[in-house]
């Protein structure tokens, strides 16, 4: 791996990073086929986002109802 300051590269792909840092996603290509993709790195941990599983799973009519297998347990 690689590590160039950004100061140090031509201004074309300076621009390519500044699209990045703002959220885009640039691929490269050569002769019409993509061959590497120029993505933004994660800073600390992915944030969840509240909600993004709803309907994704239903819960049953009868959930909340004891279950029969336990009963010795509950007297």
């Amino acid at each position: 791996m690689y590590e160039v300051r950004v100061e140090k590269i031509p201004s074309q792909l300076h621009d390519l990073i500044e699209s990045v840092v703002n959220g885009e996603e640039v691929i490269f290509t050569k002769d019409n086929q993509p061959v590497a993709k120029l993505t933004g790195m994660r800073n600390g941990k992915p944030q969840p986002k509240f909600g993004s599983a709803k309907g994704l799973f239903i819960l049953a009519d009868d959930f909340n109802d004891p279950l029969s297998d336990f009963d010795d347990y509950r007297k």
